[in-house]
C-alpha cells in the first residue's frame, strides 16, 4: 500500500512539474466513457453513487491498430434504474428536512457501473479525482467535499471499489453487496453496508434445507464473489449436517450458450429436486430462458436475495418452472412519495433518462433519428415514404407517454427491498454528516477534542461518524447501526405463488433473524407454502430413502454419503433410529425382534415339569418304576419257587432296583437345572446303569459257564454212548453232574461261578463306577449354565458336565459292562430250558444297544429341551427293553402259567433229531439225568 502511494505521489509530482516545463513527461493514457447523474453546483457536500444501470458493456471489435476507447454499456436494467431514482429521491427528501442537515445542501455524483468491474473502477477513480480525466491520488477542483460512495452494486464490484477507496480511508456504503468476504476490516477498512452479510443468508438457506429434510440438493452459483462465497458457506454448513450436493454448477458472467446448455443438461439428468441458486438476476436470466425452452418442471428453486423478487426472472410463462420457489428477501418497506417521484420523471432531463424512456416505450425522443429510422424501414419495405414519415415519423416519442399505465418493474413499488436498502444507505451518510456538522467544539473525537468542518473535512473523519452512526429510518422506524460494518441479518422467507392466470404473488411465509436465539432464528408457516405444481406437501429430495429402524446405512463406494443402501441388521442386532450408521448388538440375554428395531428378552427354555411333554415323561417314568416294583413284588411273593430260585434271586432284585433307579432318575432331568439336579441326574443314571448292567453281566456269566459245562457234558455222554455200543468193558461212565439239584446256586460242583461270585462281580463293578463318580463330583462337578449359543432366540438352561473326559470315561465304563453282558449272554443263548433266559438277556441287551445307538444322532441333531427329552426317552426305552425282555417271560409263568413253575419244567426239553441244542437257563441242573438216561438206553440195546 505504501509503495502504491509513493508511486502515485511521484506521478502527481511529475504531472505538476510538467506543467511548468517545456515538454510533459506524464501523459493521460485514457479517457473514461461513463454515464452519470451530477448535481454539484452550489452544494455543501457531494455524495457519490454507483448503480449497475446497464447489464453489461458493449462488445468491442478487439482492433489494436487504433487508439482504444472506453467501451459503452448496453442492456438497460429498469430495476436498478429505480434504485438510482431512489437515491435521488432520498437526497432531495433530506435537503427538504429541517431536522436533518438543515444548513447543508447535499449534491450527488452517480455513475453507471454497467455490472462490470472495469466500469466500477473507472467510476471510482473519476469520483475521487473530481474530473473526467482521472488522476489517481489527487482531488482536482475546488468544489464541495466528497462525503461517501453509495454503491457499487454487486459484491465483486464493491470489492474492486472498496480496495481503492480503502487506500484513502474513504467511506463506502453498499446497498446490495452482501458477500461475506467484505466483512474483513483488514482488507476493506472503510466498507459498510445496509444489507445483511451473506453468512446469515447462507445459514438461513442451510436451515431451510434441513427444516424440510432435504438431503440431496443441487447448487448453482454466479461466477463472482457473491456466488462463490455464498455457495461455499452454504455447502460447508449443510455437508456438516449430512446433506449431499448432487451437482454444483457455475453461471458464466459473459454470454456462453455452450455452458448454459451443459448446466441445463445437468439439471435435467440430476435426481435432486431442490436447487439452490446464489446469483444475480442478470447472470441467472439466460439459464432460466433455456430451462423454459426445455420445459423443465418438477424442481423447487431456493433463491438468494439478489433475484428472489426480480422482474427480470419473473417473466411470463415461468410458472411451470419457478412455481413454488422459496427464497430469502431483505427487509421490505413502503417509502411514501417514491412512486410519485418515479412516475413524474422528466424524459429529457439527462441522457440516461432519455435512454430509459426510449427503451421502455420502444421509441426515440430524437426527431432526426426517428426520421432516419423511418426512411430505412421504408427502403427495406421497397415503398414510398408515408405521411407519418413526412410529418410525424413512426417511432417518435412524445415525452408524454404514461408510466402509470405500464406494468413495469421500474414503477412497481410492492417489493421495495434493495430499493429500501438504498434509501437506508443515503440516510446513513446523511446522519453521519449531521453528527459531524453538529459536533460541539471542544468535545470532538479528534486530536485535541477537535471537530471536523462540514465544508472541509477529511474522508477518515467522516468514517469515524459512519461507524458510530445510529438512527431510525423515516416512515419505518427501523433502527440502523453498523456492527463491525454490517447490519443484523433479518430476512423474509418468500414463496412464489402463481394464480390461474399465471400471475405471481410474492407471499411471505416466514422470517429469519440471525441475531435471535438458535431455537427462534427461523419461523416458517409450512401450511402457507404452495409448492411446485400446486402441491401442498413439501417435495422430497433424497439420493436414497431413509433407512428405517431395523436397518443400517451401507455407503456406496465412490458416491456421496447421502447415497447409500439400507442393509438389514443381522440377527441379534438392532437399530432403533432412522438412518443408523451401525446396528447395535443385543446383550447376551436379549435377542432382536422380527423387525430388528428392539432387543427383546430371549426365551428361557428348559424341559419343565408342567408342560405336556414333561408331564408325559413323568407319567411314563412313574409307570416304569411302578411296573418294576410290581415285578419285584411278584418275585417276592414267589421267592421259594424253582423259577425264582433258578438264577440268584438277589441279583434279580438288584436288577429290578437298578431299573427303578433309572426310571426315576429320568425325572431329575426335568425342571430348571440346579446344582443338585445337575450332579444327581448324571450320577444316578451312571450308577443305576452300572448296577443294572453288572447284575445282568453276573447272570450272563453264570449262564455262559453253564452252557459251556452242558456242552462238555453232552460231548462226554456222546463219547460214552459210542463206547458202550462198541462193547468195550473198560469204558466206565462217571456221572459228573448232580441231577437232584435244580438250583444252580446250591450245587458248586456244577457252577464254577457261585452266587457269591455273581454278587461280587455286580458289587465290584458298581463300586468302581461309584468311585469314579465321586472323583468327578469332587474335582469337576456338573453345574447349571445358560447356553446362549445353541439357539439365537433362546437361553437354554442346561447342565455343563464339568469335564468331558470324566463323563466320557464314566459312560464308557457302562458301555463296557453292557458289552461284556451281551457277549456272555450271546454265548449262553443256546442253553436249553423252557424259559430261554439266555435268549431273553441277549434280546434285552440288543434292545439296549439299539436304543443308545439311535440316541446318539437324535441327541446331536436336537437343541434345547428336546435334547433332554431325547435323553429321557433313551433312558426309558432302554429300561423298558431290559425289563420286558428279562422279566416278562418269568412273570408270564409266575402269574399266568404257575403250573409250569415246577422242578420238572426246569429239566431240558427233548433234543432235536440233528443233535443240536437250542435252549438256555435251568437245563444244566437236569443235565446229569439226561446223560445217564442216554447211557442206560445204550446199555439195554447192547
Amino acid at each position: 500500500m505504501e509503495i502504491s502511494r509513493f508511486l502515485l505521489g511521484l506521478c502527481g509530482f511529475i504531472h505538476f512539474y510538467s506543467s511548468v516545463s517545456a515538454e510533459s513527461t506524464c501523459k493521460l493514457k485514457a479517457k473514461f466513457n461513463l454515464n452519470s447523474y451530477k448535481d454539484v453546483e452550489k452544494k455543501t457536500v457531494v455524495i457519490g453513487g454507483m448503480f449497475p444501470i446497464h447489464k453489461r458493456i458493449a462488445s468491442s471489435d478487439g482492433n489494436t491498430s487504433k487508439v482504444p476507447v472506453s467501451s459503452g454499456c448496453e442492456g438497460f436494467n429498469f430495476r436498478t434504474f429505480r434504485w438510482t431514482q431512489t437515491m435521488l429521491f432520498a437526497i432531495n427528501e433530506i435537503n427538504q428536512k429541517d431536522n436533518l442537515l438543515p444548513d447543508t445542501n447535499l449534491g450527488y455524483v452517480i455513475y453507471d457501473s454497467c455490472f462490470t468491474i472495469s466500469k466500477a473502477v473507472e467510476g471510482t477513480l473519476t469520483y475521487l479525482t473530481g474530473q473526467d480525466e482521472a488522476v489517481p491520488n489527487y482531488r482536482c477542483g475546488t468544489g464541495a467535499p466528497l462525503a461517501a460512495l453509495v454503491g457499487a452494486g454487486g459484491s465483486d464490484l464493491s470489492i474492486a471499489t472498496a480496495r481503492i477507496l480503502g487506500l484513502y480511508h474513504f467511506p463506502q456504503v453498499s446497498y446490495c453487496s452482501s458477500c461475506s468476504a467484505l466483512e474483513s476490516k483488514f482488507q476493506f477498512p472503510t466498507f459498510l453496508r445496509t444489507i445483511p452479510n451473506d453468512k446469515h443468508q447462507s445459514t438461513a438457506i442451510a436451515q431451510l434445507v434441513l427444516h424440510f429434510g432435504w438431503t440431496w440438493v443441487g447448487t448453482i452459483a454466479a461466477d463472482d464473489d457473491y456466488g462463490k462465497y455464498g455457495i461455499k458457506d452454504f455447502k460447508e454448513q449443510v455437508e456438516e449436517a449430512g446433506v449431499c450436493i448432487s451437482f454444483s454448477e457455475t453461471l458464466p458472467k459473459v454470454n456462453s450458450p455452450g455452458v448454459i446448455q451443459r448446466i441445463v443438461k445437468t439439471v435435467i439428468e440430476a435426481t435432486a429436486k431442490i436447487i439452490v441458486v446464489f446469483s444475480s438476476d442478470v447472470d441467472l436470466s439466460p439459464l432460466i430462458l433455456e430451462l423454459l425452452r426445455h420445459n423443465v418442471t418438477n424442481r423447487t428453486w431456493i433463491a438468494s436475495e439478489a433475484w428472489v423478487t426480480s422482474a427480470l426472472i419473473n417473466q411470463p410463462g415461468v410458472s411451470s418452472l419457478l412455481g413454488g420457489t422459496l427464497g430469502f428477501g431483505v427487509k421490505r418497506a413502503d417509502i411514501p412519495g417514491l412512486q410519485r417521484r418515479l412516475l413524474e420523471i422528466d424524459p429529457y432531463a439527462d441522457p440516461l433518462t432519455e435512454e430509459f424512456w426510449e427503451t421502455l416505450f420502444n421509441c426515440t425522443l430524437d426527431y432526426s433519428k426517428a426520421v432516419k429510422q423511418a426512411k430505412q424501414r421504408a427502403m427495406e419495405e421497397n415503398s414510398t415514404l408515408s405521411r407519418a414519415v413526412t410529418g410525424v415519423p413512426d417511432g417518435l416519442c412524445t415525452g408524454k407517454e404514461s408510466l402509470a399505465q405500464l406494468n413495469n418493474t421500474y414503477s412497481d413499488v410492492s417489493q421495495l427491498r434493495i430499493t429500501y436498502s438504498v434509501y437506508k444507505a443515503v440516510y446513513a451518510v446523511a446522519h453521519a454528516l449531521h453528527n459531524l456538522e453538529h459536533c460541539e467544539k471542544g468535545k470532538g473525537p479528534f486530536n485535541g477534542n477537535d471537530c471536523a468542518n462540514i465544508t472541509n473535512f477529511e474522508p477518515w473523519q467522516l468514517m469515524y461518524y459512519m461507524k458510530n452512526v445510529r438512527f431510525k429510518v423515516p416512515h419505518t422506524g427501523e433502527e440502523i447501526y453498523f456492527d463491525e460494518g454490517d447490519v443484523e441479518g433479518v430476512y423474509d422467507i418468500i414463496n412464489w405463488q402463481f394464480n390461474s392466470n399465471g400471475e405471481i404473488s410474492y407471499v411471505t411465509v416466514g422470517r429469519y433473524n440471525g441475531s435471535a436465539a438458535p431455537e427462534n432464528k427461523m419461523t416458517i408457516m409450512n401450511d402457507s407454502i404452495l409448492w411446485n405444481n400446486d402441491m401442498l406437501e413439501p417435495p422430497r429430495s433424497v439420493c436414497s430413502e431413509n433407512c428405517q429402524p431395523g436397518t443400517r446405512k451401507g455407503i456406496r463406494q465412490g458416491e456421496p454419503v447421502c447415497c447409500f443402501d439400507c442393509i438389514p441388521c443381522a440377527d441379534g442386532e438392532i437399530s432403533n433410529s432412522t438412518n443408523a450408521r451401525a446396528c447395535i448388538l443385543c446383550s447376551y440375554q436379549d435377542w432382536s425382534n422380527d423387525a430388528h428395531d428392539t432387543c427383546v428378552p430371549k426365551i428361557i427354555e428348559f424341559l419343565a415339569f408342567g408342560e405336556p411333554l414333561g408331564i408325559t415323561l413323568i407319567i411314563i417314568s412313574a409307570f416304569g418304576a411302578l411296573v418294576t416294583i410290581a415285578v419285584g413284588v411278584v418275585f417276592v411273593a414267589n421267592i421259594g419257587t424253582p423259577l425264582v430260585k433258578a438264577n440268584d434271586p438277589l441279583l434279580s432284585f438288584s436288577l429290578l432296583f437298578s431299573l427303578v433307579v433309572t426310571f426315576l432318575c429320568s425325572i431329575v432331568f426335568l425342571g430348571e437345572p440346579q446344582h443338585w439336579s445337575c450332579m444327581t441326574s448324571q450320577v444316578a443314571l451312571a450308577l443305576g446303569f452300572a448296577l443294572c448292567l453288572s447284575s445282568i453281566m453276573g447272570k450272563a456269566a453264570v449262564l455262559m459257564m453253564r452252557a459251556r459245562a452242558l456242552k462238555k457234558a453232552r460231548a462226554t455222554a456222546k463219547a460214552a454212548a459210542k463206547a458202550a455200543k462198541s462193547g468195550n468193558p473198560d469204558v466206565t461212565v462217571t456221572n459228573t453232574l448232580n441231577n437232584n439239584d435244580a438250583n444252580a446256586c446250591t450245587n458248586p460242583e456244577v457252577d464254577s461261578l457261585t452266587c457269591a461270585h455273581q454278587r461280587a462281580i455286580a458289587a465290584v463293578a458298581t463300586i468302581i463306577q461309584a468311585v469314579a463318580c465321586t472323583v468327578w463330583l469332587v474335582i469337576l462337578p456338573p453345574f447349571p449354565v445358560e447356553n446362549t449359543s445353541a439357539q439365537n432366540i433362546k437361553i437354554i438352561l442346561e447342565c455343563d458336565q464339568g469335564s468331558v473326559v470324566f463323563i466320557c470315561c464314566i459312560f464308557a465304563y457302562d458301555i463296557l459292562l453292557a458289552l461284556l453282558a451281551f457277549i456272555f449272554a450271546f454265548i449262553a443263548r443256546k442253553l436249553e430250558d423252557h424259559f430261554s433266559e439266555g435268549k431273553s438277556v441277549t434280546f434285552g441287551m440288543l434292545v439296549f444297544f439299539i436304543v443308545w445307538i439311535s440316541f446318539v444322532p437324535a441327541y446331536l441333531s436336537t437343541r434345547g429341551k428336546f435334547m433332554v427329552a431325547v435323553q429321557i426317552f433313551a433312558i426309558l426305552a432302554s429300561s423298558f427293553g431290559l425289563l420286558t425282555c428279562i422279566f416278562l417271560p418269568k412273570c408270564y409263568v409266575l402269574l399266568v402259567k404257575p403250573e409250569r413253575n415246577t422242578e420238572e419244567m426246569m429239566r431240558p426239553r427233548a433234543k432235536p433229531r440233528d443233535g443240536t441244542s437250542t435252549g438256555t437257563s435251568a437245563s444244566l441242573a437236569t443235565a446229569a439225568t439226561e446223560v445217564n438216561a442216554t447211557i442206560a438206553s445204550t446199555a439195554i440195546d447192547d
